[in-house]
């Protein structure tokens, strides 16, 4: 979203140069630029407010219903892994390993 937003930009820019450079009053050509800034703002704002506004409690619950599946998980805990009857990580088992 960057990119895009960085061309336009640097197209107002230059456009904004172009008018003061060929404008008899630049304080007329200031003001409008000062009201179109004004709405390219607002503009952004209203877009990623909309975007991320409707992403965000997506996003939220997601995560949220990941921890939950991730405490509902039963997990052996390996406290002791020389304990009887469990073989070595890696090593060989009580029957050779086929391939």
């Amino acid at each position: 979203m960057l990119a895009p937003l960085s061309v336009v930009i640097w197209a107002w820019a230059y456009a904004l140069g172009q008018f003061v450079v060929l404008a008899d009053r630049p304080a007329e050509v200031f003001a409008g630029v000062a009201v179109g800034a004004a709405l390219l703002l607002a503009t952004m704002v209203a877009v990623l407010v909309t975007t991320v506004g409707a992403a965000g409690p997506q996003a939220v619950r997601r995560a949220r219903s990941l921890r939950e599946r991730a405490r509902r998980r039963r997990v052996p805990r390996q406290l002791d892994p020389d304990a009887p009857g469990r073989p070595r990580p890696r090593a060989p088992g009580v029957r050779p390993a086929t391939a």
